[in-house]
């Protein structure tokens, strides 16, 4: 990227003003979804904030990781996303490094087109769904498994005839997701 001089024109410099302005909104959005999962999570996470180049430093906040002390098992109950059948687990909150949500859709059901900052795995238990990643598109059934990168938009619907049900893993111990829909 072309270097902005004070007072100066970006165009003669290389810099691309509109699309640095939409990867610095997507930034802003990912940093606002990042600090509402990790404030009620704070007695669980450390926070490593680290910036590149000369003078490398490191700033830490929040408490440090904690694991709960006694083996216990979540229940079904516990994590139930509204009074539907499908379940949310943010690891934070028992001492996981992953999250996930456990999806009961019916056909023609799923999300809308959002992102991660971090991968996310589906494993398709039972039924069929489509699973869009980027400008990719691949259908899956029961037993097969996907994975989409971190920052690529996806989404997946429910193609089958009968219940969807599928785990959906998050690479991080808070769910972050920004919607690109209003699905």
């Amino acid at each position: 990227m072309g270097e902005l001089v004070a007072g100066g024109d970006p165009e003669p410099h290389g810099l691309d003003v509109t699309r640095a302005q939409m990867e610095l909104d997507s930034v802003a959005r990912m940093l606002e979804a990042l600090d509402r999962c990790i404030r009620p999570l704070e007695r669980y996470v450390s926070i490593h904030i680290e910036t590149l180049g000369r003078g490398v430093t490191s700033v830490e906040t929040g408490l440090m990781h904690t694991t709960p002390s006694a083996l216990e098992a979540v229940a079904a109950a516990d994590i139930r996303i509204g009074t539907g059948r499908s379940r949310r687990f943010v690891g934070a909150e028992h001492g996981a490094g992953i999250s996930y949500f456990y999806v009961e859709n019916q056909p023609g059901e799923g999300p809308g087109l959002h992102w991660h900052p971090y991968p996310e795995t589906w494993v398709v238990l039972e039924g069929t769904v489509r699973i869009t990643v980027g400008d990719e598109t691949l259908v899956a059934t029961a037993g097969d498994t996907a994975t989409g990168p971190a920052f690529v938009p996806h989404c997946f619907t429910n193609v089958g005839e009968g219940t969807l049900r599928l785990i959906g893993i998050h690479a991080s111990a808070a769910i972050i997701q920004t919607f690109l829909s209003d699905d």
